[in-house]
């Protein structure tokens, strides 16, 4: 088990005194600490998305009014409840300003009397290259967010299943994952501004375009990419003392159970999921059967198979954290999830019904619909381990004097049963709550 220490940032509030949520006068310097990620940060559907959001700053929706491409989420006033969907051939649901997990790490904060100002930079999809080489487009400067501020606290989320291997995963790149998280931790501690290439930054062009299923893998990046120069401004905000943990992800019930293809619905609010039988959304699977490409499936049960997901995901992320002793610490988001999942207490099966639409029946459910983003319970989970992991405090104190979990419409038993899989989860992980 890893022994955690509370960040100096932390530590500088004093001890406070938290009963049922509540706890001393907030402290005069905020302790600023900013999200990077993607949907698995910013809760891709309501109510989570749009949770407290006037509370943090949403800081890719300036971005967005100027060029929602490709990102699947369009300008406040376009399908939030209650202005109708408008119309148009891109859809309109993940409307900004988005709260998403960080809205729900500040609302906490603030009830235990923690002084936090809240940031996130998030875009769909986004991998950690695209973070710091800025590969979304022109408008969207991702890495521009990175070094806007000085920050106490930073927390970097990849996309979801780019840290496992190729043969595990549809988007598995290791070497991506490991090179960029490295880069953006030293750019958040260092700052140093260079015009370099992708071989440079790879040791050659040969590693560069060295396939992810090689033997050693690669980035298996194109020979283009590779010679593209990449200019990245200094960070004049760099910040040595600074925070850096690592969301660890989930495992995915749509990576592990059988299931018929599906698609985003983009007429609606949400983008529900609807059967997709050509398999078009994203090429993840067969145009013959209709199959979503799955893996992990050596065990009898969905839970199984999701536990051998999370174990991957663990032994990466710990491992991460093992070689660069200047990361603060994992957040064992996914090993929660785990820990739910093993105890019985949310729903660890039968995801998806035979026509291929989705099941909600039986006991609580951490997935939304699309059985990868986080539903409304897991965003509250996520939430709870965030606090936990970089405060110190036990989030079980909160107990049903919390007001989030009412907010977002979670039941008082349900939620008094994610704080105790919050907080047995980061005791088993070493992290000494006060």
């Amino acid at each position: 088990m890893q022994s955690w220490k509370i960040s100096t940032a932390v530590l500088s509030l004093g001890t406070l005194l938290i009963s049922c949520g509540g706890g001393s006068s907030t402290p005069s310097t905020p302790i600023k600490i900013l999200f990077v990620g993607n949907s698995y940060t910013f809760a891709r559907v309501a109510p989570a998305l749009q949770y407290n959001a006037a509370k943090v700053k949403d800081l890719t929706a300036a971005f967005n009014a100027i060029d929602p491409s490709g990102t699947n989420s369009y300008p406040v006033g376009s399908g939030v409840p209650p202005t109708p969907c408008v119309s148009n051939a891109n859809g309109c649901f993940e409307p900004h300003n988005w709260g998403g997990v960080p809205g729900i790490f500040k609302s906490l904060t603030d009830q235990a009397g923690l002084n936090y100002d809240v940031s996130l930079s998030t875009r769909n999809a986004a991998t950690l290259r695209g973070q710091f080489l800025n590969t979304a487009n022109a408008s969207w400067d991702m890495r521009g967010n990175v070094a806007s501020q000085k920050w106490d606290v930073v927390v970097l989320q990849s996309q979801s299943d780019e840290p496992l291997p190729a043969s595990k995963a549809k988007n598995g790149n290791y070497v991506s994952f490991s090179t960029y998280l490295n880069l953006l931790e030293q750019y958040v501690h260092v700052g140093t501004g260079v015009t370099t290439t992708e071989a440079t930054i790879f040791g050659s062009t040969a590693n560069c375009t060295t396939a992810t299923t090689a033997t050693p893998p690669g980035p298996g990046l194109s020979a283009a990419n590779c010679a593209a120069t990449r200019v990245i401004p200094t960070n004049v905000n760099a910040n040595p003392s600074a925070s850096v943990y690592l969301f660890q992800g989930w495992a995915r019930p749509d990576m592990v159970a059988a299931h018929k293809c599906t698609t985003p619905d983009i007429t609606t609010t949400n983008g529900a999921p609807i059967v997709d039988p050509t398999c078009s959304s994203g090429a993840n699977g067969s145009t013959t059967t209709g199959q979503n490409t799955i893996y992990y499936t050596s065990n009898t049960s969905t839970g199984a198979n999701l536990r051998d997901m999370t174990t991957d995901m663990h032994s990466i992320f710990y491992g991460i954290t093992a070689s660069n002793k200047k990361i603060a610490g994992v957040v064992p988001v996914g090993d929660a999830f785990q820990k739910a999942v093993d105890t019985g207490v949310v729903k660890a099966d039968n995801f998806y019904k035979a026509d291929g639409t989705y099941d909600e029946s039986g006991l609580p459910n951490l997935w939304w619909l699309d059985r990868t983003h986080e539903s409304v319970n897991g965003a509250y989970l996520a939430g709870l381990m965030m606090y936990g992991t970089i405060t110190g405090f036990d989030p079980q104190n909160f107990g049903a004097g919390d007001k989030t979990f009412g907010e977002l419409g979670i039941s008082t038993a349900n939620a008094l049963m994610l704080q105790k899989v919050a907080h047995d989860t980061l005791v088993a992980s070493g992290v000494q709550l006060r």
